[in-house]
Formats: structure tokens, C-alpha cells, sequence
């Protein structure tokens, strides 16, 4: 089965079903999480300083709930409405944009302390037009030069990707060398076909010691497996003792149709003084 970038558009392909079907995966949920650990290890960000990061191709919040947890604030950017709307109804913490990454940012220069992203940039390398700023290098090269610009100095950017070549490996650094960062490629467990995963480590400045560093050797560590299993115990244990968020709460029901107006959802209920009030149980 090819990959999904091969099938469709992303915004096309991450339709209502999929997108749900996508999210509700566990074995998609550990793979996120083990991704966004590392990015995160090889963001190398000083400990116990929480950080504005930029989540690219941030979907349904998978990645976003790993920066939650390690403390920092983050804003997420999808091309797929449907990943954005996953995202809302599970009550993610970021800010959330619908955004193709493949015309650029529009972020202030210098917002952002670093930026993750998983599973994304290869879908800028199939040209969906003929037209020319629809091709792979025209978009990456704006993807590139705006997230150059909306980084600050120094900082890091670790985009985990799946290329199908060495061509393309090399297209993407280029591309990324021009318009500004230092840094390299970074393979994790090159010799095993299932656990190979690629990483672009890229730089602003030459601050903090930057060097690409190496990719890991050996059997598969489980080390990001572990984390990912105590986020869900600890996540069950806030269910049965009650701390976690009443999302039926008045204030989250205003909050999330207020959400929805904005983004011209339509049919959105209108506020009165009855919402969010608890029922009353009828024998």
C-alpha cells in the first residue's frame, strides 16, 4: 500500500473518517509520541525553561499533548481542516492555524523558540499543478525561507520526514542551506527498514554548539514507549479520581462555540442562560 502522501492533497486525504480513524490509532498515538520525544531531545532545549514552539503540520494535537506535557507553549499549523477540527474537540491546549506550509509563514520574524515537526514535509514534494509556483522547489523554498525568518537566533527546527530517495534528501537540505539554516540530516537506526526514521536538524546562528548530531545504533530503544505509557496511565487516573477538565463546563461550551463562530462553522447554537446547565434527571 503506497504511502498517503502518494493518494492524495493532504486536506484532501485527512477527510472526517480518516482524520478520526487517524487520531483514535493507538499504534499511530505511540508513533507520534516516540517521534515528538526525539524531536524534542534533538531540539535540545535547556531543561526546565519552557519554550514557544512551532508545531508544523501540527493535525489532530498527537504531537502538540508531548509538548504539553514537557512544559511548553506551543502553535500548530494544518492544512487539513478536519485534523483541526479532531484538534478542537479534544481540547488541545496550542493555538491552532489552518495554514499550507507550502506558501509560507506569516509569523512575526523572530517569534519562535525552535519548531517540531512530524510526518509532514514530504507532501511538499509532489506538485499537484503544473503551474510553476506549485512545484516541490518553489514551495519548498518558501516553506523554508519563512520559517528561517520566523525563528529566533539561535535556535533549532527537527522535521521528521519519510523520503523515498536520496535525491530527495538532497533536494529538501539544499533548498533548507539556501535559505539560510546550517545543520544536516540526522538517521536514527539506519540499518533496520521498519525503525529508520529521518530527521532534518536544522540551525539559526551558531550559538550553543551547533553540530548535527549523530543517530542512534542498535535495537530500538523503548525508552519514548515508556513515556508514552505513563502519559496515558497518569491521563486515567485524572479520569477515575475527577481532576480532569469538566468539558461539559459553561465556560468550555462558550469557549468552543466561540471557536467554531470564528472559524464559520455553521449552525453554532446561540448562548443563553441555559447553556452549559446540568439537566434534570426524571424518573
Amino acid at each position: 500500500m503506497s504511502r498517503p502522501e502518494l493518494q492524495a492533497p493532504p486536506e484532501i486525504y485527512y477527510g472526517d473518517t480518516e482524520a478520526k480513524k487517524y487520531t483514535a490509532n493507538t499504534r499511530i498515538q505511540q508513533i507520534q509520541a516516540d517521534m515528538t520525544y526525539r524531536a524534542l531531545e534533538l531540539l535540545n532545549l535547556p531543561p526546565d525553561e519552557p519554550k514557544f514552539l512551532l508545531d508544523i503540520g501540527a493535525g489532530s494535537g498527537l504531537s502538540g499533548e508531548i509538548l504539553d506535557d514537557e512544559g511548553h507553549i506551543w502553535v500548530g499549523v494544518d492544512i487539513a481542516p478536519s485534523m483541526l477540527e479532531v484538534a478542537l474537540e479534544r481540547d488541545v491546549q496550542g493555538d491552532l492555524f489552518l495554514q499550507d506550509i507550502g506558501q509560507g509563514f506569516g509569523f512575526r520574524p523572530g517569534s519562535f523558540d525552535g519548531a517540531v515537526s512530524i510526518s509532514v514535509i514530504q507532501w511538499l514534494l509532489n506538485a499537484e499543478t503544473s503551474h510553476p509556483t506549485s512545484s516541490p522547489p518553489h514551495r519548498l523554498t518558501r516553506f523554508f525561507t519563512t520559517l528561517y525568518a520566523a525563528l529566533r537566533n539561535p535556535s533549532r527546527a527537527v522535521l521528521q520526514f519519510y523520503p523515498t530517495s536520496d535525491d530527495q534528501i538532497q533536494l529538501i537540505t539544499s533548498i533548507a542551506q539556501k535559505a539560510g539554516f546550517g545543520g544536516g540530516v540526522v538517521v536514527d537506526y539506519p540499518n533496520s527498514k521498519k525503525a529508520r526514521k529521518v530527521f532534518l536538524c536544522l540551525y539559526v546562528g551558531g550559538g550553543g554548539g551547533q553540530q548535527v548530531p549523530k543517530g542512534l545504533e542498535g535495537d530500538v530503544a523503548d525508552e519514548n514507549a515508556v513515556k508514552f505509557e505513563k502519559r496515558r496511565e497518569r491521563e486515567r487516573r485524572r479520569e477515575k479520581s475527577g481532576k480532569r477538565k469538566n468539558v461539559k463546563a459553561k465556560d468550555w461550551i462558550l469557549k468552543k462555540k466561540e471557536l467554531y463562530r470564528q472559524r464559520g462553522k455553521e449552525d453554532v447554537p446561540r448562548d443563553s442562560k441555559y447553556t452549559g446547565r446540568k439537566r434534570r434527571t426524571v424518573f
